[in-house]
């Protein structure tokens, strides 16, 4: 009578291995993406015993409101960062995109949103070409791109010193006026954070994001037209940049011609910190939410204090930084162990 093969049993040793392997790994992965989610709800508790008024309605539309063109640089970021590449022109373009705003608000809300969607939309198209075409590092080519905006914006303003006035009332009405409480910025970044985390998680663009990341020759192996995705992504970084600087000109009444300086790396800051590597093929829109919260966040409680100089909101943020890049190489190492 003839036996039938069986495989050989898995030692139970060696399964219990396994299983701890895996839960280990699953664990290590649900801190790297929402470490930044739990920190800032502890820091949010701490807020709201130490300080009255950091509890408060108005409070929070405060925090959000200053936390929406912030957002929507980070929301372009993000994208670009899941590539393995860098924007370091977002800072920028995002003073050259209020200045635009405001100077094209002369003739209407139309034009005073689209101008500087149009010029900030152009920039991310040249640097995309140089780093997909030519393979030049996205650092040195957003670092002239830093360097042409900033002198454009200079150009337009006569050196800094002519400030354009926003004359569209519907436009200065959406910078300072809200629903439900809320400012309409903030519905705005919502919105366009909710359409992100769509398009990351739910679309071809969205996976041929991280598989780029990953492994940019794998993904061209794959099919993926890798030149494209990375010219899409630093056009959607420029753009939302130029977005936020009209929604800040709006805001203001004006083009701020001081602002923006080292703005790239407050978004660098607020990504990384939201669980996104660094080096490309992981990370989530809801972390980065997460990471802007969290600085907005620390400045308003070192508002509260009072006594303590805005400027420290730097230092605790380079702080955050550095841990928490730190935090990500030991979690992404023990994810290889396991």
């Amino acid at each position: 009578m003839t036996q039938l093969a069986t495989e050989p049993e898995v030692p139970a040793v060696v399964a219990a291995d396994v299983r701890r392997a895996e839960r280990t790994d699953r664990i290590v992965g649900r801190v790297q993406r929402q470490g930044a989610l739990a920190v800032l709800a502890v820091v949010v508790i701490i807020g709201s015993i130490v300080w009255e008024n950091f509890r408060t309605f108005d409070n929070a539309g405060t925090i959000l409101v200053a936390a929406a063109p912030p957002m929507l640089i980070a929301l372009g970021m993000t994208f670009v960062i899941i590539t393995g590449g860098i924007d370091l022109s977002v800072g920028s373009l995002y003073v050259l995109g209020g200045v635009v705003s405001a100077y094209a608000s002369q003739w209407g809300a139309g034009a005073a949103f689209l101008a500087p969607l149009a010029v900030c939309g152009a920039i991310g198209i040249v640097n995309g070409l140089l780093i997909a075409y030519t393979r030049m590092a996205p650092f040195i080519v957003t670092l002239a791109a830093l360097l042409g905006a900033r002198g454009l914006m200079r150009a337009l303003s006569t050196e800094g010193s002519n400030t354009y006035l926003v004359k569209s009332d519907a436009f200065r009405s959406f910078g300072t006026g809200s629903f439900l409480g809320i400012g309409w910025p903030v519905w705005l970044a919502v919105v366009l954070v909710a359409i992100g985390i769509m398009v990351l998680a739910r679309t071809r663009f969205g996976h041929a994001v991280y598989a780029i990341g990953g492994s940019e020759d794998a993904a061209g192996l794959m099919g993926i037209a890798v030149r494209r995705t990375k010219i899409w992504v630093y056009v959607l970084s420029g753009l939302l940049a130029g977005l936020a600087g009209a929604i800040n000109a709006a805001k203001l009444g004006s083009g701020v011609t001081v602002l923006g300086t080292g703005m790239e790396l407050d978004a660098i800051a607020a990504v990384v910190i939201g669980g996104t590597l660094l080096t490309g093929g992981a990370g989530t829109i809801a972390g980065t939410v997460a990471g802007v919260l969290l600085l907005g966040v620390i400045q308003n409680m070192i508002n509260q204090v009072g006594n303590v100089q805005s400027s420290y909101q730097q230092v605790i943020s380079g702080a955050f930084l550095a841990v928490v890049v730190v935090a990500q190489t030991y979690l992404a190492k023990l994810r290889r162990v396991t």
